[in-house]
């Protein structure tokens, strides 16, 4: 158990999705408070083409000014919906596929330093492709698929090419998966 408890909060700003709040804490024999992001949460899903590769999308993000090389992820924005409908409704949205499968690999708090955002992660197993993808942003819509090796991962990461830190955790963790030598998430 911790020495530290949070004991009160005060919201500074609202902005749809994401609320920033000044958050005081104990402990220690100490009062101080910390900036806070409370998050809705979050998806991740590995699309797993065949056992050789995965489908990965080049999406712009605004908070880096460029383009990133990504496995699909999304906003649990949705409220009482469940991650795994979270992962099926993106995939839908960013690649045009439906899972045959969902296998859960883990959850994680992505920067817990200052944000409560929690992510589930998932690998889609037996896709179906459908239509087309339902682009929901002007970045989804923009966004273009890529197949990537997952014999090329470790090279794409050692040279900066997939710096995105969900995309890694996913993408290592299904490689370990397919090769057997991971079960998924039992938590």
């Amino acid at each position: 158990m911790s020495d530290f408890r949070v004991v009160g909060s005060t919201t500074l700003t609202d902005a749809g999705f994401i609320r920033l709040a000044e958050v005081q804490v104990e402990g220690v024999g100490e009062r101080f408070t910390r900036l806070v992001v409370h998050h809705p949460g979050a998806v991740v899903v590995v699309p797993v083409h065949d056992n050789e590769s995965v489908l990965m999308v080049r999406q712009f993000r605004a908070p880096v000014g460029s383009e990133l090389l990504e496995v699909v992820a999304g906003k649990r924005d949705v409220e009482g919906e469940e991650p795994e409908t979270t992962a099926r409704r993106e995939m839908h949205e960013e690649i045009g596929r439906r899972p045959g499968r969902l296998v859960k690999l883990c959850e994680f708090f992505n920067s817990p330093g200052f944000c409560d955002e929690y992510t589930h992660l998932f690998a889609a197993l037996d896709l179906e492709e459908l239509d087309s993808p339902a682009a929901v942003n002007p970045e989804e819509r923009a966004m273009t698929l890529k197949p990537i090796r997952l014999a090329d991962v470790d090279n794409l990461i050692a040279r900066g090419r997939i710096v995105d830190a969900k995309s890694i955790i996913g993408l290592l963790l299904t490689r370990r998966y397919l090769a057997g030598d991971y079960d998924g998430f039992r938590g």
